[in-house]
């Protein structure tokens, strides 16, 4: 590459989770890191695509989604949280929803379509490592609030105060990546509050929707229709149906700034993988239990790990969300989460992330020197995670 070559991105490496999954092959270790099921999509779901594939249905699906999938989405949405997704009222879903490719696709078009230069977006620390990225992209900036360990609740009078004449946009995470908080009725209302006096916009990445714990309910920001109504909402069906692989996912939005949406997303992925999208409609349609079993389901493993880890050193944060679980080693060590992680992989054979690269770069080094935390993923086999978890009682 030339010398004189600027990158666009001149503070971006190579993402931690490709970095510990490597790491976790090479020395043979078990993958707790990456944030992939070791389990397979249901069999229903795979017949159903491989019938599609044999059918001859490979061809594009119109650039929104096909119009069962949609309609599936809308109907889903409508059971889950009682809002209809349509103009009319018909719950066809066909000017509020757009099928993408994999939720990060839906992240970075929301970004596009909202951002412009000079803006900025308030996210809240730890965070997913793809919204500084594409906010950056934009010409915008990003807006850091720090949530501090255990609770990692958002202090609402914090984001007013960092709210400006420069505020564009919040971005919420909601059951949240890697903590696995879960926002409150409270927080969306006071979330609303904020975007309604200030004009603001909001994206919510939904994309744990389903995997909350101990009755806990999912506060979507479908449910307040205030502030939906200045809202991209983003959801995973490669969570839901235990196919990460498939990058499917869907965005949800008032039809307006679906329209928006939609410019940019015919140029970025014209459409998704025609197949998946006809069997994930069928699966929506008529299994439909397999959504309202994923709570017991994956709190089931989060408790199977939990009670494994109960005699070890760590001490363990609550988990409410998602399908990952924060364990505090200080007792055990004084590395820094990065280096506990490598030692971790590499003399122990269990591979975890580390929580600071969740923040900026110009914030880790006065993190590593107050928190020492790490991430697992429990959306393993039992086998696995009891595996792991001997080996961590022992440190």
């Amino acid at each position: 590459m030339s010398s004189s070559f600027i990158s666009k991105l001149p503070n971006v490496e190579i993402s931690i989770f490709t970095e510990m999954s490597a790491m976790a092959n090479k020395h043979q270790a078990i993958n707790l890191s990456q944030g992939f099921p070791e389990f397979d999509a249901p069999d229903f779901l795979k017949d159903k695509i491989n019938q599609a594939i044999y059918e001859g249905k490979n061809q594009y699906s119109p650039s929104n989604g096909l119009p069962e999938l949609l309609t599936q989405i809308a109907n889903m949405v409508h059971r889950h949280y009682q809002v209809e997704l349509s103009d009319e009222q018909k719950l066809n879903g066909q000017n509020n929803i757009t099928v993408t490719s994999g939720a990060t696709e839906a992240l970075w078009v929301a970004i596009q379509t909202l951002v412009r230069p000079g803006d900025e977006v308030i996210i809240f620390d730890p965070a997913y490592d793809s919204y500084e990225p594409a906010i950056e992209l934009a010409g915008g900036s990003c807006r850091h609030i720090t949530l501090d360990a255990p609770s990692y609740a958002i202090d609402w009078t914090i984001v007013k105060q960092a709210i400006n004449a420069k505020t564009r946009a919040i971005i919420i995470n909601s059951p949240h990546n890697p903590t696995g908080t879960v926002l409150s009725q409270s927080d969306l209302i006071k979330l609303q509050d904020l975007v309604k006096q200030h004009n603001l916009y909001v994206i919510s990445d939904e994309v744990y929707e389903h995997m909350t714990f101990d009755g806990i309910r999912h506060e979507s920001v479908l449910r307040y229709p205030a502030l939906f109504d200045r809202s991209f909402v983003v959801s995973s069906f490669g969570k839901t149906f235990h196919c990460t692989g498939w990058k499917m996912g869907y965005c949800a939005a008032p039809a307006a700034l679906m329209s928006e949406f939609r410019k940019i997303h015919q140029y970025v992925n014209f459409c998704s993988f025609t197949p998946a999208q006809i069997a994930i409609a069928q699966m929506l349609k008529e299994q439909p239990s397999h959504i309202t079993d994923l709570p017991n389901f994956y709190q089931q493993k989060r408790d199977v790990l939990v009670g494994a880890l109960k005699d070890s050193r760590f001490k363990v944060l609550p988990s409410k969300g998602t399908y990952f679980l924060l364990l505090d080693y200080t007792a055990i060590s004084d590395l820094n989460d990065r280096a506990f992680c490598e030692w971790l992989t590499k003399a122990k054979g269990v591979a975890a992330i580390p929580l600071s690269p969740f923040y900026p770069a110009s914030q880790r080094e006065s993190y590593h020197q107050k928190h020492q935390i790490i991430r697992l993923c429990f959306a393993k086999n039992d086998k696995t995670l009891l595996k792991a978890a001997a080996i961590l009682n022992q440190l």
